[in-house]
Parts: C-alpha cells; structure tokens; sequence
C-alpha cells in the first residue's frame, strides 16, 4: 500500500523543466532511492517532497495528509511535515555537544525535558553515540558527524527519513559501513526512506525500489535487480553498472560489428523488430563477457589493448574491427594467451540494443 504518492509533480525554474510529471508511490517502512547524473532532478525532488522548493504544478501526499499542491493553495512548512533529513555536508552545530545537538530539535518543539532526555539517549545509543554524547562534534571523525546527524533526525521519530547523499563526503569504508547502519536503523523503527544519490552501489545495496532519472524525467522505477538484469533503455543500461556499446551494422545481409567483417556469433539473433534498422548496438557488461578459444562457435576475434589489475578482477580493453570492448574477470579465471584473442559474446548479460531506445 502507498505511503507517499507524488502525483504529476513538476518543476520549472523559467523555461527549464527541472522535473517533469513525476508520478510514484513508496510504501511504508520501504527504502527508495533516485538515481541518476548531476542535474537530472533527483535533489530537486527531495526538495519538493521536504517543503523545501514549491511545486510548479501536481500534488505531493504522506499517507491521507496533502502536503503540496498548488492548484489547491495548500502547503504545509518543512516543520510541520515530521520528515528527518541527513545532507552531504556535515550538518552538526560546533559550538553545541553531541547530546546538545540531538536533543536541541526537541527543545524548540517545547516537548517536556524528560520525553527529551529519554528520545535523546534513545538516539545516541541507536547510533553508537551515547559514550560521545559529552564531546564536541569536532573530535569525531566524518563518520561520527553524520552518525550525529542521524541521531538528530531519528530522535523526532520521523514518519519519513530523507536521505541526500549523506555519505559522499566518506571514504569508501565508512561508506560501506554507514550503509548497512542506515538500513539496520530502518529496520527497526520502521521509517519510509528516500534516499538520493549518484552512486549505483550505494542504491543496489539500500534500496527496496530504484527510480532513475534522465533530465527531469522517469527513466524506469523497479528493484535493484531488474534495473540491473532488465534496464528500460540504453541510458538505463549505461548508467547502471559497467557496460559497453559495440556498433553493429548489415553487410550483404548479414549483422556484423562495425569496422569487422564478420557476422554476429551464431547465438545472437537480431530481433524482427530491428532488422530494417541501419545501425544498432551489442550492449555488453565486462563480467558477462569471458575469454575462449577459436573453435567455440560463439566466439569474436580481438585484439588486447590494455590490461589494468584492479585487485579480486582483472579488467582488459579488448578491440574488435574498430570497436572497443571491455572484459572484466577474476584474477583466477581464465586470461588470454596472447594478444591476439577469443571472446564469448553470448551470455544472460549481453543483448542487442536498438538506438531508439536512447530516446
């Protein structure tokens, strides 16, 4: 059941559409994320849904409370709508402790010194705090800081957590770490998610639901695994993990990579639907490509470019007519022999892509 509806949101800032007829529900207790480059409107969304930017035009609901909506003159303030947040930057206040800068929300909501007590050290201990709560802010590492943040969202007991970019200011093993925290603390309390960031891995490993944007627009919404194995377009398949585009064109009749003469391995069939087109592309991901020997029927003939090891995989730039391909294997799968090689071109993770499908 929807939790938080988004219906027909858009935002203009003068001519430019920063978000376009966005429509989505996120349910209850779920952690949803936006995804998508700088500029395509996931902050700007968040924005919205905070109180923090006026909607041009549709609705914005949490559970049976309107929030937004223009075209009704209603909006209820920021702090009225019972959100936590947590930003990139670190938003502690120096000057206070940690146990000031949690509990300082609750003092300005007048609530009784006891509730404020008790939500307090509630919060620190939810987040590993409560043996800092006397220390300032500025003897904490970067982890710590958005640990108080945290703590400080949580003590509202928040109906929704917005979450944007909280941790691109970390290096990747407190990144890693705070993930799973901010996953932990909503399973137990139960507070819808929406978490906004540029980074894919962070996305796959939080998130209940994936929305992906492109320029103000919904790209495809679903779990990280069908974003993954079953992306909606091109751009979806792109931005999504590693990939890469090999054109392919007819000659006498037959599909080949561009710049290669030879036809397509046997196992990949070009669809009915994109036989009358000119040019298309073989979308591939490094892991799902391996090397092989000349006899496998499915194999491409290339040449090694580049070889870079890159710890547990090893990662080749492999030419072929004159497209670029990228493999990517264990270090202890099998390596090519020689520059001059094999590759299998036919697994789960390749498919031909039709360059409309860009649009």
């Amino acid at each position: 059941m929807s939790y938080i509806r988004l219906v027909n949101v858009t935002k203009r800032f003068g001519n430019v559409t920063a978000v376009d007829n966005l429509n989505l529900e996120i349910g209850k207790g779920e952690c949803f994320s936006m995804l998508g480059p700088s500029g395509c409107g996931k902050t700007t969304t968040l924005r919205m849904v905070a109180g923090f930017e006026d909607l041009s035009d549709g609705e914005v609901w949490v559970g049976d409370r309107l929030l937004s909506s223009p075209k009704k003159h209603h909006y209820t303030p920021p702090e009225n709508r019972n959100f936590g947040m947590v930003f990139q930057a670190f938003a502690v206040w120096p000057h206070m402790s940690v146990y000031e800068n949690v509990a300082f929300p609750l003092r300005l909501r007048k609530l009784p010194a006891a509730e404020i007590e008790q939500r307090t050290k509630d919060a620190l201990t939810a987040t590993n705090l409560l043996k800092s709560a006397n220390e300032s802010p500025a003897s904490l590492s970067g982890g710590g800081k958005q640990r108080v943040a945290l703590a400080r969202a949580l003590a509202i007991n928040p109906d929704v957590m917005l979450l944007d970019e909280p941790l691109s200011s970390l290096d990747p093993h407190l990144r890693e770490e705070m993930r799973f925290e901010i996953k932990d603390l909503q399973r137990k309390y139960g507070f819808s998610i929406i978490y906004v960031t540029h980074d894919q891995s962070e996305a796959m490993a939080l998130s209940d639901r994936i929305l992906v944007m492109k320029l103000g627009v919904m790209q495809q919404i679903d779990s990280p695994l069908d974003v993954y194995n079953n992306p909606a377009n091109k751009f979806v398949f792109s931005f999504i993990g590693v990939s890469s585009f090999t054109d392919v064109v007819w000659q006498n009749g037959a599909a080949c990579i561009k710049g290669d003469n030879r036809p397509l391995p046997q196992g990949l069939v070009v669809p009915a639907r994109m036989q009358g087109e000119a040019i298309f592309n073989l979308a591939s991901r490094p892991t799902e490509i391996r090397f092989t020997n000349e006899n496998d029927i499915n194999a491409v003939r290339g040449v090694v470019m580049r070889k870079a090891f890159l710890g547990e995989i090893i990662d080749y730039l492999v030419k072929i007519g004159d497209q670029e391909v990228r493999v990517q294997i264990g270090r202890r799968d099998r390596k090519p022999a020689k520059y001059v090689t094999c590759i299998s071109c036919v697994r789960s993770g390749i498919r031909l892509m039709s360059e409309k499908l860009n649009k």
